[in-house]
């Protein structure tokens, strides 16, 4: 059975938010409806997004790392969100495993974000459905569209190529052999819902920061280097 899913490079996802907001306009262009967002960042948040990145350090001080790490629904292979929805509004379809909202069936109980361990499910506060990633559903089979462009928004903008999207059950597609070559893997494997978005982890450099190289210094300005018509340092500049 195809499974279609991203699967998401964190050695070189910058954090750019690129992907937050071509998802946030593709989407509330189309039938998710407007996706309202009055105070997404504030002590008691609102706002409805199918894809947020949380950036957190790890390490410490002076030898810490910034990681960047996108999430939204990973669409689990046995969805624990599917079985707990009391109209059926929530299912997964068959032929290419895509997890999916029925909102005219949707009451808004979060029956589905209770049972949804990853917080990837989300209320739409303006329609009172619930709402999540779709791998942009209406996208990827729009035959209006150039071949190249039937992916994701969020794969489509991200600038340093860190998403991938395609089936992941054919050993022969880019995000199969990414995750077979890299060591791909999956969030929470022991709770068994099967998540079919998948992470490449990232690589470490080896290098070491002591606290004795945390000081300014002064680098000397090769003037024949500048460019022709660049001014060169002035007085004060030496003097700093």
């Amino acid at each position: 059975m195809t499974q279609l899913a991203l699967v998401i490079d964190l050695n070189v996802c910058v954090g750019c938010h690129a992907c937050v907001t071509s998802c946030k306009q593709w989407n509330t262009s189309g039938s998710a409806g407007p996706l309202v967002d009055e105070n997404p960042f504030g002590a008691d948040p609102t706002g409805t997004f199918f894809n947020r990145v949380q950036t957190f350090e790890i390490g410490e001080y002076p030898n810490t790392e910034t990681v960047h790490f996108p999430k939204s629904c990973l669409h689990c292979e046995d969805p624990p969100c599917v079985p707990v929805c009391p109209t059926g509004a929530s299912y997964k379809r068959a032929e290419d495993g895509i997890v999916l909202v029925d909102y005219d069936k949707c009451i808004g109980c979060k029956y589905c974000a209770w049972a949804c361990p990853y917080g990837v499910r989300e209320l739409d506060e303006e329609r009172k459905v619930m709402t999540k990633c779709t791998l942009c559903v209406d996208r990827i089979y729009d035959a209006a569209l150039p071949q190249a462009e039937r992916k994701p928004s969020c794969v489509l903008a991200c600038p340093t190529n860190a998403r991938l999207f395609g089936d992941v059950h054919d050993p022969q597609t880019e995000v199969s052999q990414a995750i077979r070559d890299r060591g791909g893997y999956t969030l929470m494997p022991e709770l068994g819902t099967l998540p079919a978005n998948h992470y490449l982890p990232r690589r470490k450099t080896g290098i070491e920061i002591h606290e004795e190289q945390l000081h300014r210094v002064s680098t000397p300005l090769n003037i024949d280097a500048l460019p022709a018509g660049m001014p060169g340092p002035t007085t004060e500049d030496h003097a700093t």
